[in-house]
């Protein structure tokens, strides 16, 4: 996901302020709290509605014709042509008959696909967030952020840093990519300044999973 614009004002895209810290140091409560929302997040899982149906669908279709036809057969009707011709190519062709490979193929890439939608979460548009402490594995309080989103609000937070004249920042899951243009300052100096302020941006916005940040910033080409 990726987002990319030029200067905006101050004023657009502010992210919340992060909670003030109190106290040097932590009991067994907060090192417990810590670790807990440390650990390995559960992805969302997608309800795969669309293909579920369109699975059910074709499913109900065949099987209702097939169903059909054999009722037919045993009221005393002659079979349907496609049923007579399906069963006369099946019992004629060999097996290594290349429309029967294909066939083959072609079923074994749509069960692998129908299997790979079942054991995979799906959704990846949206970055889990860190539960409360306490609430780990109740599943009562989940939340997550849409990539889209937190590209927009990093690309304004990078807008904002000076010398820097339009910013685009791509999100995944792991890793986060902001390339900049500079019209001034030195490059080092705002590769820095970069680095900080979205380091800062991405700590606030809770993710229980932090991206790795990578700046590139490039001046415009002139003429």
């Amino acid at each position: 996901m990726s987002a990319h614009t030029g200067r905006q004002r101050p004023g657009d895209g502010d992210l919340p302020p992060e909670p003030a810290k109190t106290g040097s140091s932590a009991g067994p409560e907060d090192t417990g709290a810590t670790s807990e929302a440390r650990a390995s997040p559960r992805r969302f899982w997608s309800a795969r509605r669309v293909p579920a149906v369109i699975v059910a669908l074709l499913s109900l279709a065949a099987v209702g014709l097939l169903l059909y036809d054999v009722v037919s057969v045993r009221a005393g009707r002659p079979a349907m042509g496609w049923r007579r011709r399906l069963a006369d190519e099946l019992a004629t062709r060999p097996l290594d008959d290349v429309w029967i490979i294909v066939g083959a193929a072609v079923a074994m890439a749509l069960g692998l696909f129908l299997i790979v939608l079942a054991v995979t979460p799906g959704l990846r548009s949206l970055l889990p967030m860190r539960q409360p402490p306490g609430s780990r594995g109740t599943g009562e309080v989940r939340a997550g952020l849409d990539r889209r989103a937190v590209a927009l609000l990093l690309r304004d937070r990078a807008v904002r840093v000076s010398g820097v004249e339009s910013a685009r920042v791509d999100v995944g899951r792991r890793k986060i990519k902001a390339r900049a243009q500079v019209h001034f300052r030195d490059l080092d100096e705002v590769r820095a300044d970069l680095d900080a302020a979205l380091g800062e941006a991405v700590a606030s916005l809770g993710l229980a999973r932090r991206p790795t940040v990578t700046v590139h910033v490039r001046r415009p080409k002139k003429g």
